[in-house]
């Protein structure tokens, strides 16, 4: 047995009330990010001074005394300091040239806040700081070890879902012996040097009439309008679909693969730069192979198997 940190995520039904206190914390989470992202760099355009977390936790504390801005204390004060946590990791990555400069957020994005301490689940319902009564939760699944934290969400279509991170005791998967070398690629996601074959499933190329059905209809509506607004949300239940029918495939291939093998090897693909071609860009979204990489990577972690990424100009000669 080993320890590992897991997220479930689960389906919640929160009444009026709880959605009415759901929208203030989106809403002064994303605020507080965008109000120190700008102060981030103002500071730096005008004093050449980098602010860090502790700077921007500081201020806070004195921002909330703001009588403009008492609406703040109705939020869980421990959710706006996550949210500047996840503005000086943002910066951290950028400056590590693991990813762009931080944007800032936009209310018609995907929403989301996070609950670092107290969260409990009791009879069916989810028990969170800040909220009156339990939020009716779907349980499909046992949730296992120790609750560490929560992640409260809102999808572009409307749904809201919890993500609770644990603290698992895992049981690895059984040694096999076993090592395998794995190419990627567009026409099949993946293809085994021992001959075993996994298909590209395509989800989006065998949707893509429906999506430009609804992407066109779309672009006849009246910005601002209501009808503009029902079409928005018919288009993303598409792309919600596609993303969960590929994202369910990909997880069954990525475990398959880890349960039978015990060294897997993979060539590194520089996916962003094959992005960059417009001819292969949305096949390359398509096998989402970044998601694919990266489930291999955390469950061979998980189980105690080796992955080896190979350079994609490695020769033997």
């Amino acid at each position: 047995m080993k320890t590992i940190f897991k997220s479930f995520k689960f389906r919640i039904y929160p009444n009026k009330e709880q959605e009415i206190l759901m929208a203030k914390h989106f809403g002064a989470c994303r605020f507080v990010f965008n109000h120190y992202l700008n102060k981030r760099k103002e500071s730096y355009l005008e004093d050449k001074k980098s602010l860090n977390y502790y700077d921007n936790a500081n201020d806070l504390t004195q921002f909330k005394k703001d009588e403009s801005f008492n609406w703040l204390k109705e939020i869980n004060s421990q959710s706006l300091q996550s949210s500047l946590r996840n503005l000086d990791t943002a910066y951290g990555k950028f400056f590590r040239k693991q990813t762009k400069f931080p944007r800032f957020k936009s209310k018609y994005d995907k929403q989301s806040f996070k609950i670092p301490q107290f969260v409990k689940i009791e009879k069916n319902e989810l028990i969170l700081p800040k909220f009156k009564g339990g939020i009716k939760i779907n349980l499909h699944r046992e949730i296992n070890g120790e609750i560490l934290f929560a992640t409260i969400s809102k999808s572009t279509t409307g749904k809201y879902y919890v993500s609770i991170t644990c603290e698992v005791n895992h049981k690895p998967f059984d040694k096999t012996g076993s090592e395998v070398g794995i190419d990627t690629g567009i026409k099949d996601l993946a293809i085994l040097s021992d001959g075993t074959t996994y298909e590209n499933i395509k989800t989006l190329k065998k949707n893509l009439k429906k999506v430009k059905y609804n992407q066109r209809r779309l672009s006849k509506k009246v910005k601002g309008s209501s009808s503009r607004t029902k079409q928005k949300q018919k288009l993303a239940l598409v792309h919600e679909k596609i993303t969960n029918v590929r994202k369910d495939y990909l997880h069954k291939v990525s475990t398959e693969i880890i349960k039978n093998q015990d060294v897997i090897c993979i060539e590194d693909l520089a996916v962003k730069n094959i992005m960059k071609n417009h001819k292969l860009a949305q096949a390359m979204s398509d096998v989402s192979l970044g998601s694919f990489y990266s489930m291999l990577e955390y469950k061979c972690e998980w189980n105690d198997k080796q992955f080896v990424k190979i350079e994609r100009f490695f020769s033997i000669i």
